[in-house]
């Protein structure tokens, strides 16, 4: 019995060890996982993940719609998670299945803030979103104004056309109300040299459209620029 007993004394210690092994919550040297940093991304917390980054989390950490960390703190208008992500070397182009990525979000939300930090990392201007407009097109039509003043100081192409036939000036006229913010985007495409003979899918120019919705503002913009 005393010699059993000694045998198995040293097991009980060493079983346990192997318990804690497998239970512990101490890292393992293995990167933080993806969904840790677009969860923290998401809700702007900036000390949450400056840790993780530094624990090694991938910069380009995506959700499952592909949707990257930087993209989800642009859309969230979390500007200093932009920043530290873009500083640990976030792709600012990737784009999610819905085609939007960091800069074409900042065209629908008009976060001028954070449009600041996106161009910081040299974007590519030409990428498009699901209607094949650039971000400068969600700007203009949503009433966007220092978002379109901001983008017509880069070279992104003020006439690019989408997928649905208009450019950023004919969103600005027919998705426009025609009040304030959508008179002055309409002044600020025109003064920066855009196409006011572009037509639409239809062959109707957005002077035609301003006419037609009695925009009498936009209508006296447009003719002078004829």
């Amino acid at each position: 019995m005393t010699t059993g007993h000694m045998v198995l004394a040293p097991l009980v210690p060493l079983a346990a060890l192997l318990v804690a092994a497998c239970t512990s919550d101490e890292p393992s040297g293995a990167p933080p996982p993806s969904g840790a940093l677009v969860a923290a991304a998401t809700t702007g917390d900036a000390d949450e993940v400056g840790r993780l980054l530094d624990a090694g989390a991938d910069p380009d950490a995506a959700d499952a719609d592909g949707r990257t960390a930087v993209t989800h703190a642009a859309y969230g208008g979390h500007a200093d998670v932009v920043r530290a992500l873009i500083d640990a070397g976030a792709d600012v182009d990737r784009q999610d299945t819905t085609r939007a990525n960091a800069l074409l979000s900042t065209g629908e939300t008009g976060l001028v803030d954070v449009l600041g930090e996106v161009l910081r990392a040299d974007p590519d201007l030409m990428r498009t979103n699901r209607f094949g407009g650039t971000a400068l097109i969600p700007a203009a039509d949503r009433g966007h104004v220092d978002t379109v003043r901001r983008l017509l100081e880069t070279d992104m192409d003020i006439d690019h056309v989408n997928d649905l036939g208009w450019t950023a000036l004919l969103e600005a006229v027919i998705l426009g109300d025609g009040g304030r913010a959508h008179t002055e985007i309409v002044r600020l495409l025109v003064e920066a040299g855009a196409d006011v003979s572009i037509r639409d899918g239809e062959g109707v120019t957005a002077l035609a459209h301003a006419r037609a919705a009695r925009y009498d503002e936009i209508v006296a913009i447009l003719e002078a620029a004829e």
